[in-house]
C-alpha cells in the first residue's frame, strides 16, 4: 500500500494540473470567505479603512474584469514558454528529461497563480450588485484580488527568470545529480534493517530447497510494461501467509513481457488464481520508468545527455565532462553506502524473499560504459573518465567494487588504443590510467 501511495505521489507531483486545481479550489475558497466577510461589514467600517478598496460598483466591476482579462494571457503565455522550454528539453537533452521538467514545482505554482487569480475575480465579480435599491460592492474581495494581481505580477517576473536558468545545461545535470542522490539515500539507507536474523548476506545451505529451480511455480505477469516499484512488504506478507518462498525475477526498470515470469514461488502447488493476482498486484507497472525504486534511471539520464552531447552534430565534450563529473560524484556516494542483502526473512527467521539487488557494479555499468563507447575517439572525454574512476576508488570498500572500478579502466584504456591516432594523446592517457590503477590499488 506504501509503495502504490508513493507511486501516486510522484504521478502527482509530475503532472501540470494538481497543483494548480488545488490553488483554483483554494481561490474560490477565499472568495467566499471575503465575499463573506463583506456582506457582515458596515460600510462605514469600510471606509474607516485607509488601505481597502471603497469606490462603487462600475470601477469594481472594471478593475476585476481588467484582473480577469490580463491573467488569462499572461497564464496563455506562461503555458506557451513552458511547452517551448519542454520542446528545448526534449530535443536537447532527450526525452527522457522531460519528466523532470514537469515535476518542477516552480512552475505548476506559477501557473496555478494565474489561474486562481482568474478565478477569484470572476468569483468577485458575480456578487456586484449595482441596483440602487440593492446595490453591493464587496470592497475586502475587490482589494484581496487587487492583492492577488500585484503578486501575480511578482510571480510573473520570478516566472521569467526560472524558466531562463532552468533550461541551461548546468543546471539540468545539477538538479538530475541531486535527484540521484536523494534516490541513493532512500534506497540505501544506512540504517535499513538488516540485521543478521533479517537479511543475511548468504543464506543457509538448507534454507533454499535443492529442487527449487526445476520445481518452483512461475507466477506470470498480467501485462506488459516496465516496472516501477515493487511492493517487498507485501510480498513478504504474501509469501508468510501462505507459507512460501518468493524468488523474484525482475527488479525496478526492467521490461516486464505479459505472460514472462515475475516471481518463482515454491513449493509448486502453491500457484493458485488468488496468489497469481497478489503477486501482480505487487507489482506496480507503468509505460515509462520512474526514480521510485529505480536508482539507474536517473543515472541513465545523466549518461543520455552526455551521449547526445558527443553525437557528431553536436560534438560538445564539455557537457559531457560535466555529466562525467556528476556521475563520479554519484558512484562516491553510492560506493559509502551499504547493499541490502537479497535475502529476507519474516519474524520466524524464515526466508520467504529473494530479491538480487542493484550492485555498485551495476551502477558502474550503467554509468560508463557508453559514455566509453561513444567518447572512445575523445582525448578529453577519455582522460576524464580515468580521472573519475581515481576519484572514486578511495571511496570504495569492498573488493567487488575496485574489480569493477580496474575492469573499466582497463577498457577505457584498451579503447583509446584503438580509437586515438596521436601518440602524445595516447601517451597522457596511459598516464592517467596508471593513476587510476595506483588508485584503486592502495583503496
Amino acid at each position: 500500500m506504501r509503495t502504490r501511495f508513493s507511486k501516486l505521489l510522484d504521478s502527482l507531483h509530475s503532472s501540470f494540473w494538481f497543483i494548480p486545481t488545488l490553488m483554483v479550489v483554494l481561490a474560490i475558497e477565499l472568495s467566499l470567505i471575503t465575499i463573506g466577510i463583506d456582506q457582515h461589514l458596515e460600510a462605514d467600517v469600510i471606509g474607516n479603512l485607509g488601505w481597502a478598496y471603497a469606490l462603487g460598483p462600475n470601477g469594481s466591476r472594471a478593475i476585476l474584469s481588467a484582473i480577469a482579462g490580463s491573467m488569462v494571457t499572461v497564464a496563455t503565455t506562461a503555458f506557451s514558454i513552458t511547452i517551448v522550454a519542454l520542446q528545448l528539453a526534449s530535443s536537447q537533452f532527450g526525452p527522457r528529461l522531460l519528466r523532470n521538467f514537469m515535476q518542477d514545482t516552480g512552475n505548476q505554482i506559477v501557473l496555478g497563480t494565474f489561474i486562481a487569480t482568474f478565478v477569484y475575480s470572476l468569483m468577485v465579480l458575480r456578487t456586484i450588485n449595482g441596483v440602487a435599491e440593492n446595490e453591493f460592492v464587496p470592497h475586502i474581495s475587490v482589494t484581496c484580488g487587487i492583492g492577488l494581481a500585484i503578486a501575480s505580477i511578482g510571480v510573473l517576473i520570478y516566472f521569467i527568470h526560472h524558466s531562463a536558468t532552468s533550461i541551461q545545461v548546468d543546471h539540468v545535470i545539477s538538479r538530475v545529480g541531486c535527484e540521484l542522490d536523494e534516490v541513493i539515500d532512500r534506497l540505501f539507507p544506512k540504517q535499513i534493517g538488516r540485521g543478521a536474523s533479517q537479511h543475511r548476506a548468504e543464506p543457509l545451505t538448507s534454507e533454499i530447497p535443492a529442487d527449487f529451480d526445476r520445481e518452483a511455480t512461475a507466477i506470470q505477469s498480467t501485462s506488459s510494461n516496465y516496472v516501477q516499484a515493487i511492493d517487498t512488504d507485501q510480498l513478504m506478507h504474501i509469501a508468510t501467509e501462505n507459507n512460501i518462498l518468493l524468488q523474484i525475477q525482475h527488479r525496478p526498470g526492467d521490461f516486464v513481457i505479459k505472460g514472462s515470469p515475475l516471481v518463482l514461488a515454491y513449493p509448486a502447488e502453491s500457484g493458485s488464481k488468488k496468489l497469481v493476482k497478489q503477486i501482480n498486484a505487487a507489482f506496480v507497472l507503468g509505460s515509462q520508468r520512474t526514480d521510485q525504486q529505480d536508482v539507474e534511471f536517473s543515472i541513465n539520464q545523466l549518461v543520455e545527455i552526455a551521449v547526445r552531447a558527443l553525437s557528431p552534430g553536436i560534438n560538445d565534450p564539455f557537457t559531457a565532462i560535466r555529466c562525467i563529473d556528476q556521475l563520479s560524484a554519484a558512484l562516491c556516494h553510492l560506493a559509502q553506502k551499504e547493499i541490502p542483502s537479497a535475502y529476507r526473512y519474516d519474524d520466524q527467521d524464515k526466508l520467504r524473499v529473494i530479491a538480487a539487488p542493484v550492485t555498485f557494479a551495476d551502477v558502474t555499468d550503467a554509468a560508463f560504459n557508453q559514455i566509453r563507447q561513444y567518447g572512445q575517439t575523445s582525448v578529453a572525454v577519455t582522460m576524464r573518465l580515468l580521472e573519475a574512476i581515481a576519484v572514486i576508488a578511495p571511496f570504495t570498500h569492498t573488493k567487488a567494487d575496485r574489480a569493477a572500478l580496474l575492469r573499466h579502466a582497463n577498457m577505457i584504456e584498451h579503447g583509446s588504443q584503438e580509437g586515438i591516432t596521436e601518440a602524445l594523446d595516447r601517451q597522457d592517457i596511459k598516464e592517467r590510467y596508471l593513476a587510476a590503477v595506483k588508485a584503486i590499488g592502495q583503496a
